[in-house]
């Protein structure tokens, strides 16, 4: 799904890297004790670490760490028995310290790679350059007041995870299949709650352009910190054609950080790109190599589980089902558990059918999250099992799942207070296709005749007079019998 782009002189390619920052789920801070609530006061959640007063020494959270080796291994990538932290050197309102610890040179993870699916039906890999674990910002706030900033040092500490990629990403779709695939794998590991919105996750996206068949890279650019699938695709669309009409006109990139701006759908210059050593890396002297053991690693893999793309191909296999089906039932963990425990004893493919289209298609439509469903995976399964058993019809079983996410109450339940059972009573059906063959005459002569579109509507007039309780495949044998 290489994203080409045609210019006046030549085609152009896009080359994409993206480092993803991910909040690791903790309940303290990488370096000190303070809590790491989203939506706390401001400056309450701070501890004289992350205030950066002097004297203070970090402490590293070793949940953090196991965090960090448990994405590695989910991400396919090498474990480093030992990286070292180091201090990055910049001067922001919002970094205290004056630097930010950070990993370098010895990443705690080393090359991977994950597969993502694309629109296509293609399945591309993307190679994962390293992941090191590094100490967040707090935050700038410029809208409180009309001539001053004010700062929030909630943030200030909290442990991240940057993944950066190989600059394998060819274009908009690949760089959001790329995003999505490892925010599920993130979210199966419960190592990070993916949740974009709140920023626990962001992305830099990386970009340049090359002619079609050159393999030297174009000067890139990075722009920073952006918070959404949707803006990730906007922004490399809007740089890949800011670059290329430069380039088209015979001017050169200038290699810069940049800015994405969601009201004017724009990237902006925000600074010119630095370089290593424009922060002056060096090892934080307050903190030891880390060194980690195999049996540590081997431990941490062992309580693994079950991952999005071995789901997928597991639900394919087993349960017969197509690669679509298998990709949105796996996209959350929670989703796949509810299908499994739905299907147990049952046709899978008819219970996948209904958790993808009436489930899932109702609580979209109510903006009710899976856990809060008011029909649990077995009543699901107990549904799915009346269908199969022509306890019910497809068509009855609509309106007592309709009744089900209304009352909450069981299918057997609704099936009997209602009256609904299926009837399969040869006998009690022929007599309703004799009415209805009785009835019009006309239309029979007529079916006879060659019009032989009219099947249909005798099949209709037989399910009216069951009130739609009739086997639709008895009324049909029956009726081209009698016809």
């Amino acid at each position: 799904m290489a994203k080409t782009i045609q210019g006046e002189s030549a085609v152009w390619e896009m080359v994409i890297g993206l480092e993803v920052h991910a909040q690791i789920t903790s309940q303290a801070k990488l370096f000190s004790g303070a809590p790491t609530a989203f939506g706390a006061e401001p400056n309450s959640q701070v501890s004289f670490v992350d205030a950066g007063m002097p004297g203070m020494l970090p402490v590293l959270n070793e949940y953090c760490v196991e965090q960090a080796v448990k994405t590695g291994l989910g991400i396919n990538s090498a474990i480093n028995n030992v990286s070292v932290f180091s201090r990055k050197n910049y001067f922001y309102p919002d970094l205290p310290t004056g630097y930010q610890i950070t990993q370098f040179e010895h990443p705690i993870v080393g090359e991977g790679a994950i597969e993502i699916d694309l629109p296509d039906g293609q399945v591309k890999t993307i190679g994962i350059t390293r992941l090191h674990l590094e100490q967040d910002a707090g935050k700038s706030i410029h809208d409180m007041h009309p001539t001053k900033s004010y700062i929030d040092l909630n943030r200030a500490g909290c442990a991240l995870m940057e993944i950066v990629s190989e600059p394998d990403i060819r274009g908009p779709e690949e760089a959001v299949a790329y995003l999505s695939k490892l925010r599920m794998i993130l979210r199966y590991l419960e190592t990070c709650d993916g949740n974009m919105d709140e920023g626990s996750m962001r992305a830099d996206v990386n970009l340049s352009l090359r002619k079609v068949g050159e393999t030297k890279f174009g000067t890139r650019c990075e722009i920073k910190n952006v918070n959404s699938l949707k803006a990730v695709q906007q922004a490399i669309e809007y740089e890949a054609l800011r670059q290329l009409e430069i380039l088209e006109n015979g001017g050169t990139i200038d290699q810069e950080t940049r800015l994405w701006d969601p009201v004017k759908m724009e990237t902006r210059s925000m600074r010119s790109k630095e370089d290593a050593h424009d922060y002056r890396y060096f090892p934080c002297p307050d903190l030891l190599p880390l060194e980690i053991e195999n049996s540590y690693i081997k431990a941490i893999k062992e309580t693994l589980p079950e991952l999005p793309d071995q789901k997928k191909h597991r639900f394919m296999n087993d349960y017969g089902l197509s690669l679509y089906d298998a990709s949105v039932l796996i996209a959350e963990r929670a989703r796949a558990e509810y299908f499994e425990n739905a299907a147990k004893g049952h046709d899978a493919k008819l219970a996948a059918n209904w958790v993808l289209n009436e489930l899932l298609g109702i609580l979209n439509k109510n903006n009710i999250p899976l856990e809060d469903s008011p029909v649990s995976a077995k009543q699901l399964g107990e549904l799915v099992g009346l269908i199969e058993d022509n306890t019910i019809s497809g068509k009855i079983a609509k309106d007592v799942f309709a009744d089900m996410m209304e009352t909450g109450k069981d299918a057997g339940t609704i099936v009997e207070e209602k009256g609904l059972k299926q009837v399969t009573d040869t006998g009690a059906i022929e007599a309703l296709v004799d009415e209805v063959l009785a009835e019009n005459p006309d239309n029979v002569a007529q079916y006879k005749s060659g019009k032989e579109q009219l099947f249909g509507f005798f099949v209709g007039q037989v399910m009216k007079k069951s009130q739609g309780k009739a086997n639709p495949a008895m009324v049909n044998q029956l009726l081209k019998k009698k016809l």
